[in-house]
């Protein structure tokens, strides 16, 4: 028997029921990515509560800094997970802890990195985000205090990928739960019971974010049992970083492409709400729950398909494409689901959403209504792309994944936002979402059957 027979033997990625792992893998993850989005939602429902208009669009303005961060745990995590589980699909256990201890240590360094760039160049950041004068000194004071969390936030977004590998999901759903209960709580004392207002849903945040992160320090130092980490496997290594940051580059490249459109929105959403009848903040505000109620749904998706990654990753390196092709059809089918139900309640209640986040005055509830329906209309098909993403990442195949992840936001989403609104005024603005979510769904289903079509070919040549 090889290594590679011996790896699939020996590891249950490679032997048991499909259906069971995705269940084990797919259903923490999901948790840990819902409960990720809550911090965003729950900052958004006390400010909504306390401050009003004005602190929600200051959430907005500095929501591009959160998926920043997302794009450095994804960049280190996903790629130091799938290089990890690649290499012991392959049977090289010796090799494999080092994807696992690098990535931890670019991980924390890399939000370090970021926190001492936001705290420097503050003001000019928000403003390039589309912050309006009258949304600015709130904004201010949000971000000053989250972006000290950021070293946490990035440790753990990513960290709970390395834990994942490991094969404990359960641990990272526990990570990100117990920093997101703390969050809540402290929230309702903070800002209800002491009205500190934008200072004190900051300061909750970033509280339950150091929680979370120290607990992935933990178990990645004291718990990872699939091989064992020592301090050696933290020192950096130019070849082993290398790899890891291009097999995370999809994921990554993605959320950066979704910080960029998320800023290309914002302000264009600040110029032509300025030129309508909703003026610059109404927009800015109703634009903030809208997008970040979509990736509360978003993340079920996102959850589903890094879920499915170990298995793909494994299975793919012990070359049994049959298991791959099971758990990426079954991500798709649980990720339909999720996309046709959340399309429903957006068409159907997005009044009473908005209702969930304060009051408002009718420019608002109609502006952010006519938001859920027109820019989310096509929301039923948006797990095509994610999920195929992901795909392509945990099969080691890194450039497929980047362009995938970059066909909605930049190639598609980004030009129509700045085309369509010259002929359309701000409605032009909301229709480029579902025209560009069908382009995207359009090449994810191409890729994947081309991909599909190779291993079939690898099959063949190996029996």
């Amino acid at each position: 028997m090889d290594q590679r027979q011996t790896a699939q033997a020996d590891n249950p990625l490679g032997s048991a029921p499909v259906g069971r792992l995705m269940v084990k893998f797919a259903v923490p993850s999901v948790i840990a990515m819902l409960v990720g989005a809550l911090y965003n939602i729950v900052d958004q429902f006390f400010i909504g509560q306390s401050v009003g208009i004005l602190g929600n669009s200051a959430t907005n303005v500095a929501f591009p800094l959160t998926t920043l961060c997302t794009a450095l745990g994804l960049l280190f995590g996903i790629g130091g997970a799938s290089a990890f589980n690649l290499a012991m699909g392959r049977g090289e256990r010796e090799r494999a802890p080092y994807y696992v201890g690098n990535a931890a240590a670019a991980l924390f360094v890399g939000g370090i990195v970021l926190c001492i760039v936001t705290q420097i160049f503050l003001t000019p950041l928000l403003r390039a985000f589309g912050s309006p004068d009258e949304v600015l000194p709130y904004a201010r004071t949000y971000v000053r205090i989250t972006a000290l969390g950021f070293p946490f936030l990035v440790l753990t977004t990513g960290g709970g990928h390395l834990i994942r590998a490991d094969g404990s999901p359960k641990m990272t759903m526990i990570c990100s739960l117990s920093g997101a209960v703390i969050n809540t709580g402290l929230d309702a004392l903070f800002v209800m019971g002491l009205g500190m207002g934008m200072a004190g849903a900051a300061l909750a945040t970033i509280i339950g974010q150091i929680f979370s992160g120290c607990q992935v320090t933990w178990y990645l130092s004291r718990r990872f049992h699939t091989v064992p980490l020592r301090r050696e496997h933290l020192k950096p290594r130019l070849r082993v970083l290398r790899w890891v940051a291009s097999v995370g580059a999809g994921n990554c490249f993605n959320q950066l492409a979704m910080l960029l459109s998320q800023v290309v929105l914002n302000n264009s959403l600040r110029h032509y709400g300025g030129l309508s009848v909703y003026g610059e903040a109404v927009p800015l505000a109703a634009a903030g729950i809208v997008m970040k109620v979509s990736q509360l749904c978003f993340s079920i998706i996102i959850g589903i398909s890094q879920g499915s990654q170990p298995i793909e990753s494994f299975n793919y390196g012990a070359r049994n494409y049959g298991r791959v092709r099971r758990a990426y059809w079954m991500a798709l089918s649980a990720g339909a689901v999720v996309g046709v139900s959340s399309f429903l309640i957006f068409q159907l209640m997005p009044r009473q959403i908005l209702a969930l986040f304060g009051d408002g005055t009718e420019p608002y509830f109609q502006f952010g209504a006519m938001f859920f329906r027109i820019f989310l209309f096509f929301f039923f098909a948006n797990f095509m792309q994610p999920i195929t993403s992901t795909f392509f990442t945990s099969l080691g195949k890194p450039i497929k994944g980047v362009f995938l992840s970059l066909t909605r936001q930049v190639i598609f989403l980004i030009p129509l936002m700045l085309v369509l609104p010259l002929f359309m005024g701000i409605k032009g603005v909301l229709y480029a979402g579902p025209v560009a979510d069908f382009f995207a769904m359009a090449a994810a289903i191409v890729m994947a059957a081309l991909e599909f079509r190779s291993m079939r070919r690898l099959e063949r040549q190996a029996a």
